[in-house]
Parts: C-alpha cells; sequence; structure tokens
C-alpha cells in the first residue's frame, strides 16, 4: 500500500519568492486545483481565534488561499461554527466581529464570513455514521451545503486532545451546538477542594452556570457540566482537573467519528492545511495564549488528513523546546511533547481510530516543496 503524500514548506523566503507565493505553490503541489469544479462553492474551515488570542493563523495567508481557489475557478467564503462555551465567538453576531477584529474583513481576505450553523448554532444538518459511538453526527448546515472543502488548521496543542490539527478543525470545529455538545458528554471535570483558594475566576466562565462558590470553594454541578474543558486552563491553581479514565479515549472517539460526517459526501472534494506556526501549548479558544512550545516550523498540505496531522506531531515531536515553553518534561529532541503537557491524554489513539474508520493512513511520505 502506498504512502499518503505530505506536502511541505519551510518558512524561509527570499528575494525570488516570499512565504505567502511559497504558500501558493504548496496548494498546488498538494493538489488544490483538483479539489473543486468551477463555481464550486468552496467552504475554507478555519479557527478565527478568540478575541486576545494571537496565535491564530494570520490573515494575509488567508487572503492568498482566497485568491488561489479563485483564480481555479472556484467561489470562496471563511466560515466556523459557534462554540458551547462562553466566549466572543457563541453566536453568529460576535463570531462576525470577533473575526472582523481578529483582521478577516472582507477588505483584507478578499471573500465573505459565513457562520456555518446559524444564528445561535442551532442550524444543522443530521448525517448517518453508524459507528461505535454515534449512529447520526449533527454538521453544522453551511458546511454540508458547500460544494468542496478546505481545512486550514493552525496545530498546536489542547488539553482534551493533546493536540488540535486538521481532525480537530473538522470533527469539532464543523459541528454545531448539540454535536459539539454530544462530543464533550463523556468528559467532566473535578474540582480539587484542597488546592481550591476560592479566588472565583472559573464562574463566570462557565457558560452552562455549572460552578459556583460554596463556603469558598468551586463546586460543579455535573448535570449541568457540558464538558467544554475551558474551567481547566482558567483555574490559575490546577484545582480543576479532568477526571482522566475512560473519558478521554471516548472524546478522541467521538470527534473522529463527526470528522468521518463532515467527509462524508466529499470524496475528492477535500484539502488539508496545517499551520506549523505559533505552537501554543492549548486551544486558540482561549483569549491568550502561551509562549511556543517549539519553533516556527513551517506549512503542511495533503489529500490525507490522517497523515497530515501524523506528520504534523512527528515534526514538533523532533524539535527541542523552546526556554520559555509551559514544557516541564519531554523538552528534548525526539521526545513527545504534548504527554509532556497533557501526559494522561493517549493522543495517537485519534489518529489510530480515525485510520481504523478509513479516513486516512498514518503511513506517509513527507515531500519539501523546495524554495526558489
Amino acid at each position: 500500500m502506498s504512502k499518503s503524500a505530505v506536502y511541505f514548506i519551510d518558512l524561509k523566503a527570499t528575494p525570488k519568492e516570499n512565504l505567502v507565493n511559497k504558500l501558493a505553490r504548496l496548494m498546488e503541489a498538494a493538489g488544490l486545483q483538483d479539489t473543486f469544479h468551477k463555481r464550486d462553492l468552496v467552504a475554507i474551515k478555519l479557527h478565527f481565534g478568540e478575541l486576545g488570542n494571537t496565535a491564530y493563523i494570520r490573515p494575509v495567508f488567508l487572503r492568498k488561499i482566497v485568491q488561489e481557489i479563485k483564480k481555479a475557478g472556484g467561489e470562496p467564503f471563511l466560515t466556523d461554527a459557534n462554540t458551547v462555551y462562553a466566549g466572543t465567538r457563541s453566536d453568529a453576531i460576535n463570531h462576525l466581529h470577533t473575526a472582523i477584529a481578529n483582521g478577516f474583513a472582507y477588505s483584507v481576505v478578499q471573500a465573505p464570513m459565513v457562520i456555518a450553523d446559524g444564528l445561535r448554532g442551532k442550524s444543522e444538518i443530521a448525517v448517518t455514521v453508524n459507528q461505535k459511538n454515534f449512529k447520526k453526527v449533527y454538521i453544522a448546515a453551511e458546511i454540508i451545503h458547500a460544494d468542496a472543502l478546505i481545512s486550514v488548521a493552525h496545530f498546536k496543542g489542547h488539553e482534551l486532545s493533546g493536540f488540535g490539527g486538521t481532525i480537530k478543525n473538522l470533527g469539532m470545529g464543523c459541528a454545531s451546538r448539540k454535536g459539539k455538545l454530544a462530543q464533550h458528554s463523556t468528559v467532566s471535570p473535578a474540582v480539587k477542594a484542597k488546592k481550591c483558594v476560592g479566588c472565583g475566576d472559573c464562574v463566570p466562565h462557565c457558560s452552562q452556570q455549572a460552578l459556583a462558590l460554596v463556603e469558598s470553594k468551586a463546586v460543579l454541578d455535573s448535570q449541568k457540566c457540558i464538558g467544554c474543558g475551558e474551567c481547566i486552563l482558567i483555574c490559575p491553581n490546577e484545582a480543576i482537573q479532568i477526571q482522566w479514565n475512560q473519558s478521554v479515549p471516548a472524546f478522541l472517539e467521538n470527534m473522529v467519528e463527526y470528522t468521518l460526517g463532515v467527509l462524508k459526501d466529499k470524496t475528492g472534494k477535500t484539502l488539508f492545511i496545517n499551520f506549523l506556526t505559533d505552537i501554543s501549548p492549548a486551544c486558540d479558544c482561549y483569549g491568550h495564549n502561551d509562549a511556543p512550545i517549539v519553533r516556527d516550523i513551517g506549512i503542511l498540505a495533503s489529500k490525507d488528513p490522517v497523515a497530515i496531522d501524523q506528520a504534523s506531531a512527528d515534526l514538533v515531536n523532533r524539535e527541542s523546546a523552546l526556554p520559555d515553553a509551559a514544557l516541564k518534561n519531554n523538552r528534548a529532541a525526539g521526545e513527545d511533547k504534548f504527554k509532556g503537557i497533557y501526559p494522561y491524554v493517549d493522543w495517537p489513539h485519534q489518529l489510530a481510530y480515525a485510520e481504523s474508520l478509513g479516513l486516512g493512513s498514518r503511513d506517509y511520505e513527507l515531500i519539501t516543496v523546495e524554495n526558489k
């Protein structure tokens, strides 16, 4: 069986070719022009970033992707789905305000923005997948209605999945509010009372009012908790922690099954791009980002969502940790950086499960697009 092709550019540039134009050559090598037909409506799925976060992909790169899609005859739009947690992207109005504030205005990217699951995250389509955890998955309607799909993911660490790349950008990012809730339903944190100092920082950040202060200690109502995980990083004393049992493997499988639903009717109409830049230890869903864990590496593109995430993780793990990184363990080149931050997250499980469902292959060939 042949290896999946994953194309790579480093971040070097010369007077002959800047990095933005080099990105165009990467997409051409990976087969962008074969991803859609003329006049196809092409969804570019990205993360616009929360207000205050600066690790998300720079809008200038999205403009080049838009330009190349238009050049090939497609009609692109930028899109994401609303969040379930309290933040600046929980409804379409604030989501669009946030995207514009972060630089994704039409005047910059030359494409309109469409929030894929509507005003309040209820515009969805049920897709039958008949898998272990879900028979049906609930995908943002405009993702399904689009003729083709380009995933543009910022590759970084993630507190529930170990890392966030193409699979998370699709499986979690393209789900409606109902779909996101279903995926998180197996993940509920616990409050470690001995560590809680009663500061109350977690309470206003809970979108479901599942947290309250009782006798100067945070108390979690598991019946209200949706498992979004925001409180885990909000707590300054690490008093709120994931219960590391079967919940995380189930969450990873849930995310993969949703990815299957997203891609079900788009065979041959997808391309996946991962930016290995500003590789922060946690998700772009927070209104801040910590220092990168390793240096900026490059940009990858592939037709295989599993291969590109495997290659991205391998490239990160080959690096030595930066001096100011959040990593306390696994700092050396060749050591697992994601296990160093989140030691109880078995991140390879998502790739193995995705491979078992036929989404792609973990066996890949890394093809470097040479500099001019």
